[in-house]
């Protein structure tokens, strides 16, 4: 099995020895993102919400840099500094999500990099 690794300027560049994703012949494996804005290089102020918005833009850019989308995921992994914020982050994640849905599980951690409040780690088919 070969791979490929995928990058793009569209969303955060790794801050560590990974990959944005690694693409084999039939699906991506995204590394987690965190809210990280792709121009700034920072995770900027603002709510939750705001913050899953940044995440799933970024899956977004790395999808389709990949040849596929959102629409291809088949699991994503959502990790939230605070469970509490599970309802929030479920209304935005719907907005960028649609049926079929993809499989997820959904954790609190007791801290994530560079205190961020939420990363997403996806993995998508690539038809």
């Amino acid at each position: 099995m070969s791979k490929k690794i995928i990058t793009t300027e569209h969303a955060p560049a790794a801050i560590g020895p990974y990959s944005q994703a690694v693409a084999t012949e039939q699906f991506v494996f995204t590394s987690g993102q965190l809210p990280i804005d792709p121009a700034t290089g920072k995770i900027p102020e603002g709510s939750i919400e705001d913050k899953a918005h940044i995440v799933f833009k970024n899956l977004e850019a790395i999808a389709r840099k990949a040849g596929s989308s959102l629409a291809n995921a088949v699991k994503t992994t959502v990790y939230l500094s605070d469970i509490n914020d599970f309802a929030a982050v479920n209304k935005v994640y719907d907005q960028y999500f649609e049926e079929p849905f993809p499989a997820r599980s959904a954790f609190q951690v007791a801290a994530l990099p560079l205190g961020s409040q939420i990363e997403v780690e996806a993995i998508f088919q690539i038809k």
